[in-house]
């Protein structure tokens, strides 16, 4: 069964998620665009882990995937604007089991274009050789990112719990210490209690992410009891690490009751917080931007 990783905070459950793991779900905001500096070192980081695969004998295109201007809709979303939030809740919920009922329009894996060359190189490899291949990946992530980014890594996926963890720090600062978020948050929430909606952490950064993050563990333990081969119960998630979620395997019509239930928590949610989301998303994705330069993503 295929594994999603998402980023445990709800600042980079913005598609975010999406694009450091090549096959998450599209959420309520958009990926923030790379600025000039950060596009240009996702190209000097994609170079160098070529010039490091070719050392190691392996094949590597340098390969970074065109950039999608956000629509005016999403920039609408990303400001917290409750009109354009609630467009998108009435349809989509929080993004989580819309992906089963809309998966083209959701960007599931196998809905889309295949235009990475690295797919066709990796698939003309036998089993050993795929292996192979990719602890060479690993160790010329580590490399390219410590030439391109000054990055200490200790894995391919130590780069993106280093991102998350960045912008973890940065929300704990700015965002869940400010005494008007704290405040937007606290009211949020007193509302969402009164819809008899459980509130347990009330913190900014918590009560942004609350809604899609149970539902998202109700996703996945739906996916745990289809898989035998994974454990029933999600372990607990370390600071700073990226949780992993096992998707089902849904029909649309499966999925349907899943998304209604979803879709009128969202809107009780977005109602509750109207006030908290115009102040919170912008700086939200703001860090997000930052982070991201920083990492070159």
């Amino acid at each position: 069964m295929d594994t999603r990783p998402l980023l445990a905070l709800a600042a980079l459950t913005a598609a975010l998620t999406v694009a450091l793991t090549a096959c998450g779900q599209a959420t309520e905001s958009a990926q923030p665009s790379p600025s000039a500096p950060a596009a240009d070192a996702r190209h000097r980081l994609e170079t160098a882990k070529a010039d490091c695969m070719k050392r190691q004998g392996f094949k590597y295109i340098p390969y970074v995937a065109p950039e999608k201007p956000p629509t005016e809709e999403q920039r609408r979303r990303n400001s917290g604007d409750y009109p354009a939030m609630k467009k998108y809740r009435q349809k989509y919920g929080f993004g989580v089991f819309a992906a089963h009922v809309y998966p083209k329009e959701m960007n599931q894996p196998g809905t889309e274009p295949a235009d990475n060359p690295n797919k066709k190189v990796q698939g003309q490899l036998s089993g050993a050789q795929l292996g192979s291949y990719k602890k060479a990946g690993d160790v010329c992530m580590i490399a390219a990112a410590k030439q391109v980014l000054g990055l200490e890594l200790k894995s391919y996926d130590d780069y993106y719990e280093q991102m998350n963890a960045a912008v973890q720090r940065a929300v704990n600062e700015q965002l869940d210490s400010d005494p008007k978020l704290v405040e937007l948050a606290g009211a949020m929430a007193t509302c969402l209690k009164g819809k008899g909606h459980t509130v347990g952490d009330t913190t900014p950064s918590a009560m942004s992410g609350r809604g899609q993050k149970a539902f998202l563990a109700q996703e996945d333990k739906l996916g745990r009891a289809q898989d035998p081969d994974v454990p029933d119960v999600a372990p607990s998630v370390k600071d700073g690490k990226i949780a992993m979620f096992y998707p089902p395997t849904l029909t649309p019509e499966e999925a349907r009751p899943y998304l209604d239930k979803e879709i009128k928590a969202a809107l009780d949610d977005l109602e509750c917080g109207k006030d908290f989301y115009p102040a919170y998303e912008p700086r939200s994705f703001a860090i997000d931007r930052q982070v991201f330069d920083r990492f070159g993503m």
